[in-house]
């Protein structure tokens, strides 16, 4: 097996030593995977792909981590709830709908009570209209091979153009 040598300048030493501690010695597997998940990072993000973190579960509490593209957003807000939904198409060729349902009988009342306190602020007024990110409700992590398999899932409108989305480029380049 070959060997490399590294230099590294002596502010950056701290740093190599943390890492050989938390590999237990082995220095070469720990810059192998760094550089690993960098390389990965890079050539998705060449190829037209972010790191996406999104919130699931219950009140958004946990959160899972891909490598994506967003192909559409929809959001309304009507009587009953706030739907914000997302779908991405993975690295892998996979397609994401990410979901989040905010029923109003579930708003938190504490925030009712702030928002009737804190009139002037506009975060209270943002929260109470259903605009921004809503920190309350269920939140819906889905991983399908195609979007047919998103039909019902998603509005009628909202499944065309996420589909048309899919099928095309988002810029055409013309040579005029």
């Amino acid at each position: 097996m070959p060997n490399k040598t590294i230099y590294v300048a002596d502010d950056d030493l701290p740093l190599f030593q943390r890492a050989q501690e938390l590999v237990g010695g082995n220095l070469s597997g720990a810059v192998v995977t760094a550089l690993r998940r960098f390389i990965e990072l890079e050539e998705g993000r060449l190829e037209g792909y972010d790191e996406i973190v999104l919130r699931v579960g219950r009140d958004g509490v946990r959160q899972v981590r891909f490598s994506g593209a967003l192909l559409g957003e929809w959001h309304d807000v009507n009587d009953t709830r706030i739907e914000h939904i997302q779908v991405y198409r993975t690295r892998k060729g996979k397609y994401v709908m990410h979901a989040q349902y905010s029923n109003w009988d579930e708003y938190p009342t504490d925030a009712g009570a702030k928002w009737l306190k804190d009139w002037k602020d506009p975060k209270s007024w943002r929260r109470l209209l259903g605009v921004g990110q809503q920190d309350w409700g269920e939140f819906f992590f889905v991983v399908v091979d195609s979007l047919d398999e998103l039909k019902g899932k998603l509005p009628d409108k909202f499944l065309q153009r996420v589909t048309d989305l899919a099928e095309g480029p988002t810029i055409e380049d013309l040579d005029i």
